[in-house]
């Protein structure tokens, strides 16, 4: 099979697998949250089963486990963030509007009049903005309850997940089996040095940054709402998840808290030193010992790709595509490096004018050449 043929084989499977997401992602995502929670607690099965358990008791009481904390944290967790949510959603408008008049205050005279001389309503502005920001968060507020997470899309998302995770984690082993029967032998190991590339970043990715995310989540939720801060835990649990972009989470989350806090606590220096300290804290703790444990040195992939593949894939296949962006993005950029290397190697590269001239067989060279006679000693002299 030629190069052009199997370049356009690999083209047309491809074309296929992006059509059927699009025209089935109203029905994968209880699927697709099943197969990343399965990959992301493999490492978990693994190590229950060197413990003595089988795989199938490991699978069980790692979903049993799952379900439980779930459960727990819907429960206790969800009515405390829906009212924190909804109630900054409500006051952001005035809290916008407080800390802009702190700021103005604060400003100096001569920039207060270079405002002045401009023309620029500043207030007006800020409360426009305000007001718009509200009816955002609003709006997705009322999306998400009334959409995708519609009753019984959370009925399916919470009873089709673990019982797709429980299967995976089953038959995890036996499935890279299986798809390593299928590579042709002549490509095996180029396939499995790829495989094991892509594993690295994704595991990198999913286990270890999304771990780190949790962590960060729930340090500064708690670490937040035990401080007395409005909307500690809704702040808190926002960073957290913004954390898988490098420094987004520290920044959003940093600028949201000491915000409030100024609103709140103002002249109170020690309780917004107290803000600022925990988030200095956070980010000691991600950048000295949570990262450098649970994700490594480098995953990979760069953030701004990251954030490309997260805003496309959500685009194009709502919030199926935000957990197929990573595991993509992953397998692209090591794709993507692999195929530059092949091309620094090529002759396309070197600029190379004439091929080598590929060996000739010995066979050919005896036949196109007569054997010479061979010569003794004396004639030799």
């Amino acid at each position: 099979m030629t190069l052009q043929r199997q370049i356009l084989i690999w083209t047309v499977y491809f074309a296929v697998l992006i059509l059927a997401l699009w025209l089935l992602s109203p029905i994968l995502l209880p699927f697709i949250a099943g197969l990343v929670l399965a990959y992301f607690l493999d490492p978990v099965a693994d190590r229950l089963q060197r413990l003595g358990l089988s795989r199938l008791a490991a699978a069980l009481l790692i979903v049993v486990v799952s379900i439980l904390l779930l459960v727990a944290a819907l429960v206790v967790l969800a009515p405390m963030l829906t009212q924190q949510v909804g109630k900054f959603a409500g006051e952001l408008p005035g809290l916008i509007q407080s800390l802009s008049e702190r700021l103005n205050s604060w400003a100096p005279q001569w920039m207060k009049d270079a405002v002045a001389r401009s023309g620029a309503d500043i207030q007006g502005t800020v409360k426009q903005f305000a007001g718009s920001a509200a009816d955002w968060i609003v709006s997705v507020l009322k999306t998400v309850l009334s959409g995708g997470l519609a009753l019984v899309n959370l009925v399916s998302l919470l009873v089709v997940t673990p019982i797709v995770a429980f299967y995976m984690l089953i038959d995890w082993d036996d499935m890279i089996a299986t798809i390593d029967s299928w590579v042709p032998r002549e490509h095996v190991e180029t396939v499995r040095s790829l495989g094991r590339d892509i594993n690295t970043a994704m595991a990198g990715f999913i286990r270890g940054q999304g771990t780190v995310c949790l962590a960060l989540g729930v340090f500064y939720a708690a670490a937040l709402s035990f401080s007395g801060l409005n909307f500690g835990m809704a702040i808190g649990f926002l960073a957290g998840a913004l954390t898988f972009i490098p420094y987004a989470g520290a920044m959003i989350g940093g600028v949201l808290a000491i915000g409030v806090a100024l609103v709140q606590f103002w002249p109170d220096y020690w309780s917004i030193s107290l803000i600022v300290a925990i988030f200095a804290v956070g980010q000691f703790l991600e950048g000295n010992f949570l990262s450098p444990k649970l994700v490594g040195k480098s995953i990979g992939i760069h953030p701004v790709w990251l954030m490309f593949a997260l805003f496309a894939f959500g685009y194009a296949f709502g919030f199926v595509g935000l957990l197929l962006a990573v595991p993509l993005a992953a397998a692209a950029g090591v794709l993507s490096r692999f195929i530059l290397k092949q091309y620094l190697a090529s002759r396309l590269y070197l600029g190379a004018d004439d091929p080598e001239p590929s060996p000739v067989p010995v066979s050919i060279i005896e036949e196109a050449e007569p054997e010479m006679p061979r010569l003794t000693g004396r004639q030799q002299a």
